[in-house]
């Protein structure tokens, strides 16, 4: 029998990408690189670049206001802000506080998540713990990164993966059935091995070198870790939500590397057709890649209201993890 609980629903979602955009054969006038290079090994063919006066705040706050438009509620309804970000503007303060005073929020609870690639679904799944209690009335999770800014421009290897970009969604409680047709997040699982940092990590901080760092990767050893270990993680995310894998609508990845997203789908048995995939365009933009290319494919029509939705990412620390939502 089933009872009236508060599910975390998404009501807006937003996205915004930097005017400037840089191709493969851009990179390959400054990088040891070609175009094929970069296509074959990782899907991509090109990224976004913030602009110099721009920080990751800038980036947030623009995709926060798109997000909100989207869901019809003003910044003065927001009661919750989370970030989920690795390249802030400051040390401190967060991301988050100011994306509260750009956009005009009232005073409310406002943090970063630090968990790299992985950060959307883990601030998703905090945000949840706030929205689903009835704690937060209106809620933006928002994930952005400007890991250009991370980039040692020598290393062919991991430079031309990345670009600049953010993505939102406002979360709101809405009171469902407790079944698999409820609107909103039906299952998380998270996850994080701390003994594989050395896979990938940016080499500076500010207890350490005092400086920002530049990202390593062990990329072959990345790419073996995320589909094993990404797949595990859905299973365990479409089990608490009670339905099947092969069930969702679409399957929404972290756009970390071509190869990677069909590795994992085909682990699954998940349709080829079902992935949203946007690297090729945006390459890896880290926590905002999920939110990202769910704006695109809600703008262009494929994601649907009441679809279900599978969205899953592996990053630095190594941290992954998978959550299941219905629009």
């Amino acid at each position: 029998m089933s009872s009236k609980v508060l599910r975390s629903a998404i009501t807006g979602v937003g996205g915004y990408l930097p005017e400037t955009i840089v191709t493969n054969d851009d990179l390959a006038k400054f990088v040891d690189t070609t175009d094929e290079w970069i296509r074959e090994r990782t899907g991509i063919h090109q990224r976004h670049k913030a602009a110099d006066d721009q920080g990751v705040s800038d980036l947030a706050t623009e995709a926060a206001v798109r997000a909100l438009a989207a869901a019809g509620r003003s910044a003065s309804e927001i009661d919750l802000i989370i970030v989920a970000t690795t390249t802030a503007d400051l040390t401190f303060p967060s991301v988050a506080s100011m994306v509260q005073r750009k956009i005009g929020a009232p005073i409310g609870v406002a943090f970063d998540v630090q968990a790299v690639c992985s950060g959307f679904v883990y601030a998703f799944a905090v945000a949840d713990g706030f929205v689903a209690r009835g704690m937060s009335k209106c809620a933006l999770v928002i994930g952005a990164e400007t890991m250009t800014r991370l980039m040692d421009w020598e290393d062919r290897g991991t430079c031309v993966l990345f670009g600049d970009g953010a993505g939102a969604v406002v979360l709101e409680p809405i009171e469902g059935e407790g079944t698999t047709a409820d609107r909103g997040l039906l299952g998380f699982a998270l996850r994080c091995d701390g003994t594989k940092q050395d896979m990938l990590y940016v080499d500076g901080g500010p207890s350490t070198t005092g400086t920002v760092g530049k990202l390593r990767m062990q990329g072959n050893q990345v790419f073996k870790h995320a589909v094993i270990n990404i797949s595990e993680a859905v299973v365990a995310a479409a089990e608490v939500a009670g339905v099947d894998v092969q069930s969702v609508d679409w399957f929404i990845p972290h756009q970390a590397n071509q190869r990677i997203l069909a590795g994992v789908a085909n682990r699954l048995g998940i349709d080829e057709h079902k992935v949203i995939a946007t690297v090729a365009q945006h390459a890896n933009t880290s926590a905002a890649s999920i939110p990202l290319a769910m704006d695109q494919a809600i703008r262009d029509g494929r994601i649907k209201p009441g679809q279900l939705l599978l969205m899953e990412a592996m990053g630095g620390g190594l941290t992954w993890g998978a959550c299941v939502v219905r629009l």
